[in-house]
């Protein structure tokens, strides 16, 4: 049976919602300036706000409840793919983070054209809009309808008010309403899990000792099985590879995370983001994954009716039930958090994209009547309003499996263009042909692998996919680029090789 959500709650849920607003609107005028004011706050974000907001960026709503559902159903094995941010930290500081700063990038796709050719930066920013789209129609829907399904909550209602607003506060403030705004949501999101952790642990009868003695004896935490290849949903070395692979796109190829780059005042402020980026993620591991296994000792011997065939409303579930009126209302504030600050960020991504890699690169001219940040203000309505129609249609029709496989697919593209990025900046001799090439056998190959490789097997995992991904970008594209020596350019200032010369771009 659905619980009521309280008056109380709905209060607490609003004044957080009228505070998001609130932040878009007092950056409205600043944000109007121009697109440096828009797309990088004109680097005046501080370090430990620029990382706190690229912390929230890559932790969804999805990730608020579907890490502790893991946890619950299964064991910590996911934890240790969590560990490939702190590895690749100092790979992103050493290796990638001095180009995308010396080159005074808005998006992270300029570089692929500076080092391989216009239809690379294209192709690879087309890509992550189409994707990204079609992500925040997904970010607003499946916290949603997790809630809703044990909640008397109106998912419609919610949608519209929780994604609306979202799209009124990017469209008013910019990156750095964008910004200020993940760090509140940050704190409350980090605020929540925790609270339901101190209060489910409180909960038990044995307090902490009886956590752990449950969880050690229920194999909740890791065992022998996570590195054994019968038990491949929960084999830690295909984790980790996938992992790798992903993170790599995430913070060298998506253009949500790589724009945090550019909103601080140097490159050593934006070392310093990455760092408390690493922290935030290394305190993420136990919370979370914590909070699952919480609730597992919390539930053990009397899970209700409603989770039995949808795990999917535990948290909420638990909140909504165990926690104080308001303060209840408090922790949901802080799942919307986790998806309004995913939603935020990709729409203003996709905005900064639509209008420096088409409109200022190509279009200059056609539109020069339109202001950049007016367009940038447009896409992001028009891309949000759509996001949000897509959303609603989910929870009205409950069609969302035609749209994650859509997802599973322009996703393949994502990992790929990592792996592109990688050959550009460790190699002199890859080239266009090459990186185009690769581009598309790499997908073709995470494509063939997802719907031909027969369910279970080790090779159709979607970490392991995207680990195969990854370096069938970076084989085919360098060993194609070897056969076409024409193509080469001049690449000094753009490889590791050079990092410390001046690159001159070419005049056109």
């Amino acid at each position: 049976m659905k619980t009521e959500f309280g008056t109380a709650n709905w209060i607490v849920l609003i004044a957080y919602l009228a505070a998001m607003l609130a932040v878009g609107a007092y950056f409205t005028r600043r944000a109007s300036k121009n697109t440096d004011a828009f797309f990088k706050a004109e680097g005046k974000i501080p370090a430990w706000a620029a990382g706190f907001s690229m912390y929230a960026t890559t932790l969804s709503a999805i990730t608020f409840m579907s890490t502790p559902e893991q946890a619950f159903n299964n064991d910590w094995a996911y934890a240790i793919g969590s560990l490939s941010i702190m590895m690749l930290t100092p790979v992103f500081i050493k290796f990638y983070i001095p180009f995308y700063r010396k080159l005074k990038v808005t998006t992270a796709y300029e570089y692929l054209e500076e080092r391989f050719n216009p239809a690379m930066r294209a192709i690879s920013s087309l890509l992550f809009m189409i994707y990204h789209i079609g992500r925040v129609a997904v970010v607003i829907y499946l916290p949603i309808i997790a809630i809703t399904s044990v909640s008397s909550i109106n998912p419609i209602v919610v949608a519209v008010i929780v994604g609306g607003l979202c799209i009124v506060y990017t469209f008013l403030g910019g990156i750095e309403g964008v910004v200020w705004s993940d760090v509140i949501q940050g704190f409350l999101l980090l605020g929540g899990a925790l609270l339901v952790c101190i209060i489910g642990i409180s909960a038990l009868n044995g307090g902490f000792g009886e956590f752990v003695s449950s969880a050690a004896h229920d194999g909740k935490l890791l065992s022998g099985q996570n590195f054994q290849f019968e038990h491949m949903d929960k084999f830690v070395p295909v984790i980790l590879l996938g992992q790798l692979a992903n993170t790599l796109y995430q913070y060298t190829g998506s253009q949500d995370v790589v724009q945090r780059y550019q909103v601080t005042k140097s490159i050593k402020e934006t070392e310093k983001a990455l760092w408390t980026n690493f922290f935030l993620g290394l305190i993420t591991i136990p919370i979370f994954f914590g909070m699952g296994t919480i609730l597992w000792s919390f539930y053990a011997d009397n899970l209700p009716e409603i989770l039995e065939k949808n795990t999917a409303g535990l948290v909420p579930y638990f909140v909504i039930t165990q926690l104080p009126a308001g303060i209840a209302g408090l922790v949901i504030a802080g799942i919307f958090a986790a998806a309004q600050s995913t939603i935020a960020s990709s729409l203003n991504a996709i905005s900064s994209c639509a209008v420096t890699d088409f409109k200022q690169r190509f279009f200059a001219n056609r539109l020069k009547g339109l202001s950049d940040v007016a367009l940038a203000r447009i896409i992001i309505a028009i891309s949000g309003c759509f996001s949000l129609a897509v959303a609603i249609y989910f929870l009205l029709h409950d069609a969302n499996e035609t749209w994650n496989i859509f997802l599973t697919v322009s996703g393949l593209f994502g990992v790929p263009v990592a792996g592109i990025f990688f050959i550009g900046i460790f190699t002199k001799k890859a080239n266009s042909v090459g990186a185009i090439a690769g581009l598309i056998i790499s997908v073709l190959v995470g494509v063939g692998m997802k719907f031909f490789l027969p369910e279970g097997s080790m090779f159709s995992s979607a970490l392991m996919i995207a680990f195969i991904a990854f370096v069938s970008s970076l084989v085919f594209s360098y060993l194609i680029s070897l056969v076409f020596p024409k193509a080469n350019k001049e690449v000094t200032g753009l490889t590791y090789a050079t990092i410390d010369e001046d690159y001159v771009r070419p005049v056109a």
